[in-house]
């Protein structure tokens, strides 16, 4: 075993994990080259030292800097400038052992050639799944076997809400991700890699919804697909978080009893957007609204309850039905 094994193996989890597929903007022209730079020491050194300046300064408890002692309202507030390759090789110098501790700029675009391609691949860090809690994963499969099968799904349902939500205003990561989100616009690498993180954080969320749907006989109203299922819950939660962060007041979740206003999203949209395969009566979400709305008005024509022909059919995974 070579001395960066060696190192690679006494770093800190996450840091002493297989990082070849979750680094993909390192300035190598091969795979190989890539993947062997992804699980250098030195290469974990500098994303730790990055990791620190993104709770210094995006929090919990951000550090905030006065520029005018005077004035307590006239805070230094950045958004991405913290992350620049100089501040980030200083950092290294106060890394914890067993980190390497020198940096130097040089070494670092000796491994990204622009800070866009670091905070990109800091960004894939922060976001992938290895980088959660230990036993995230664990207790998202458990809940997920009870959202299938049992009695209880209505919990099941909440309970796995609160589960990603629980973390989400503590955690760097998400706040990394927003800021990333409000900076992305004219920068292609960033987006994207905003972009691949949702990607790799929906799909397996999607599968679940779909197992759902076969689990508990049901389908998916005619317009709505699973794509849409997971993103209106996907911006509940950055909306949930955000909102939570910037108004730690608010009572949207509620820690001691493990509820969240996500919960509630999750049980609306299977209240409004599927149906009982068995005895479906094949509106459209707007239809249905129509119809309990108007259901005393006498307004039942054509234009209220139509069946919205300009809607495609769909079948209970999102698929156009065959027409009958």
């Amino acid at each position: 075993m070579s001395d960066n094994q060696e190192l690679k193996g006494q770093l800190p989890f996450p840091y002493n994990q297989d990082l070849g597929k979750v680094l993909t903007h390192l300035d190598r022209r091969t795979p190989f080259s890539r993947e062997r730079l992804a699980n250098d020491p030195v290469t974990a050194a500098y994303l730790a030292a990055a990791m620190r300046l993104v709770t210094r300064h995006l929090g919990p408890e951000p550090v905030r800097t006065a520029l005018d002692p005077h004035d307590g309202n006239s805070l230094d507030r950045p958004l991405l400038s913290f992350l620049s390759q100089r501040a980030i090789a200083a950092e290294v110098s106060n890394n914890p052992d067993p980190f390497p501790r020198q940096g130097n700029v040089s070494t670092l675009r000796s491994r990204w050639k622009s800070q866009s391609d670091f905070v990109a691949d800091l960004i894939n860090f922060v976001m992938w799944p290895g980088n959660y809690p230990a036993d995230f994963y664990d207790q998202v499969a458990v809940g997920t076997e009870r959202l299938l099968d049992g009695p209880n799904m209505v919990d099941a349902v909440h309970d796995l809400a609160y589960l990603n939500v629980r973390d989400a205003v503590s955690l760097p990561a998400f706040r990394l991700g927003f800021a990333a989100m409000t900076s992305a616009e004219g920068d292609e690498v960033i987006g994207e890699a905003v972009s691949a993180s949702y990607t790799g954080f929906l799909e397996p969320w999607k599968e679940v919804y779909a197992a759902l749907l076969q689990a508990r006989h049901l389908q998916l109203r005619p317009g709505i697909t699973l794509n849409d299922i997971a993103n209106l819950l996907a911006a509940t939660v950055d909306g949930l978080a955000l909102r939570s962060i910037g108004d730690p007041s608010s009572d949207l979740i509620d820690h001691e009893r493990q509820r969240s206003l996500l919960g509630t999203m999750a049980l609306a949209v299977i209240h409004s957007c599927l149906e009982p395969a068995e005895s479906a009566d094949g509106m459209t979400l707007e239809d249905a609204v129509r119809m309990k709305v108007y259901r005393h008005t006498g307004t039942s024509s054509s234009n209220e309850l139509s069946r919205a022909d300009t809607h495609d059919r769909r079948d209970g995974l999102g698929m156009a039905a065959p027409s009958t």
